[in-house]
């Protein structure tokens, strides 16, 4: 029977270059979409699959990051006084989510590099990895359907996600074999292969329920394009001891870590809104 997956580690060390001058001071992951900072939704996702404990990797210039997860009582006070009671209970909402854990990154660069940081806290469990500017909104939540297909079969699964050929270019692409209707094994991931090359439409895109074993796989794997440690090589090495899964999941994707993903988020989550909806929709209208 699988182990529960309780931990979530969310890397969030990374520079946001493609928000430049926006993030020289502010983490990409806590720009909004709407009234949320990008992160909070991802914390949210993770809450509701299941998940207990979140593990933020950050570097020296992500203290807003941690911040924003903490109580703050001087807020709350004035809050409290002013008689806002609405706006109290949501910032106090978001300080006990989950239990929160901080780690620094240390180490090369590269997305391998936060999870193998994190291995003390993990332990011997599986857990999962969410990256902070993919967003997946759907019913069940990203994560919970990967949990889902990580309970039956017992073995690490990735986040596959169907993209049309333009898609072939900017994402790693899976050479998989159909398992069981959304649930594929994955034979290779093949990095940005372009729609004559591509084994599939298979994305695999941020979002990850990992066994443990794929920590001694990250220490084994040399540092690889850019002289960085990539977890896509990790993975590799660790389908090579044991079956790797993908679930094809079912929701809509936001690359919130590009300026039009980002934008699209929040016209289409301001579209939602039970307040701001009606009136987004009347200006879009009239600018068509």
């Amino acid at each position: 029977m699988a182990t529960k997956v309780r931990k979530a580690i969310i890397p969030v060390a990374g520079f946001g270059t493609r928000f430049l001058p926006a993030t020289k001071a502010m983490p990409k992951e806590m720009l909004p979409v709407v009234d949320k900072p990008i992160l909070q939704y991802i914390v949210e996702e993770a809450v509701a699959s299941g998940i207990e404990d979140i593990i933020i990797v950050t570097n020296l210039n992500k203290r807003a990051a941690e911040d924003h997860f903490d109580h703050l009582p001087e807020l709350e006070t004035w809050l409290q006084k002013q008689g806002k009671e609405r706006a109290l209970a949501e910032v106090k909402k978001v300080a006990e989510l989950a239990n929160f854990i901080y780690i620094r990154q240390k180490g090369p660069y590269g997305n391998g590099t936060p999870i193998l940081c994190a291995k003390h806290v993990i332990g011997s469990e599986p857990f999962a990895v969410i990256w902070g500017d993919d967003l997946v909104v759907g019913q069940p939540p990203r994560l919970k359907q990967l949990i889902d297909v990580y309970t039956k079969y017992d073995h690490s699964v990735l986040t596959a996600y169907k993209v049309d050929d333009e898609g072939t270019k900017r994402y790693g692409i899976l050479d998989a074999k159909l398992v069981s209707d959304n649930v594929y094994e994955v034979k290779s991931v093949v990095e940005k292969p372009g729609p004559q090359k591509a084994p599939s439409r298979l994305a695999s895109l941020g979002g990850y329920v990992l066994t443990p074993e794929i920590f001694t796989c990250l220490e084994q794997t040399p540092l690889g394009r850019d002289h960085e440690l990539w977890l896509v090589d990790a993975l590799e090495r660790l389908r090579q001891t044991q079956p790797l899964y993908a679930c094809q999941v079912e929701g809509t994707y936001y690359d919130v870590g590009s300026k039009l993903g980002w934008l699209k988020a929040n016209i289409d989550f301001g579209l939602a809104h039970p307040e701001l909806g009606p009136q987004l929709k009347q200006y879009l209208d009239s600018l068509t």
